[in-house]
């Protein structure tokens, strides 16, 4: 077989045009493609929803492939045990309920289970913005405001393209971007104590690790958070490299959203 340059050039142009225009208009929208997104991703997919994650780095996983300070291992805790193995990530009994884990291993097996659900992930590009729209009579959050990446890291003055979504996840994690992109340029409360990004507190694995499960919800409507960003949203602790919790909140997130567009 010869292989000519401009019919390469011609396939990935066309099949990227393809994927991205069947993506204009998706059941739930998610900013990040960290573990926590990844997994509800996976489970979103499995139920037949239309979901989409948007990631501005270049590389999925967010920051379970470093581990814990560049040492590329990390822990679980006993919950998420069957989450993870059915992801296919293999995990190694420490006893007393820690397991650890290899974090390369465990982001790549998060990259395949989403996207092989049939969950799609677009990296390199960014949500620089958001929808809102009134539906009934009630303000909310449908849909993303798209970029690719390069252009809003260097301040260039392109227009973006517009994503419809019935629910939008922001799982930046530490920044809780969406979030505060709303309550920033559209002074809407949040549904939390302050009605504020609260932002997150000092690292305290046990409290961290159930705050981030307990407020995976809706935090305005139209908007989950996931994650760190449930914590920077509510105002609660970090927790360091033990990733249980992120696991936990993609799956009940993704629960969430199952039940209200399908219950």
């Amino acid at each position: 077989m010869k292989l000519d340059d401009v019919t390469i050039s011609r396939l990935i142009v066309q099949s990227y045009s393809e994927k991205f225009s069947a993506l204009l208009d998706v059941d739930v929208a998610m900013v990040g493609a960290g573990p926590a997104n990844m997994t509800a991703g996976y489970y979103l997919g499995l139920a037949g929803l239309s979901a989409v994650i948007i990631e501005s780095k270049l590389a999925p996983g967010g920051g379970m492939w470093g581990g814990g300070m560049m040492f590329n291992e990390a822990v679980l805790q006993e919950d998420a045990v069957p989450i993870a193995r059915e992801m296919g990530i293999r995990l190694a009994d420490r006893r007393g309920g820690y397991y650890t884990f290899d974090t390369v291993e465990a982001a790549s097996c998060l990259v395949y289970r989403c996207v092989q659900a049939g969950s799609v992930i677009l990296n390199c590009v960014k949500a620089e913005d958001v929808m809102f729209r009134e539906e009934h009579g009630v303000k909310r959050v449908s849909g993303l405001v798209l970029n690719w990446s390069p252009v809003t890291s260097l301040g260039l003055h392109v227009d973006p393209l517009s994503m419809k979504a019935s629910y939008v996840v922001d799982g930046t994690g530490h920044p809780a971007e969406i979030c505060s992109l709303i309550t920033r340029k559209m002074g809407v409360k949040l549904n939390n104590e302050t009605g504020a990004v609260v932002g997150e507190l000092p690292l305290w694995a046990n409290e961290g690790e159930q705050f981030t499960v307990v407020n995976t919800n809706e935090v305005y409507p139209g908007l989950f958070v996931t994650g760190m960003a449930a914590n920077n949203a509510y105002g609660g602790p970090r927790m360091g490299p033990i990733f249980g919790g992120m696991l936990l909140s993609g799956k009940k997130a993704a629960e969430t959203i199952i039940a209200r567009l399908k219950g």
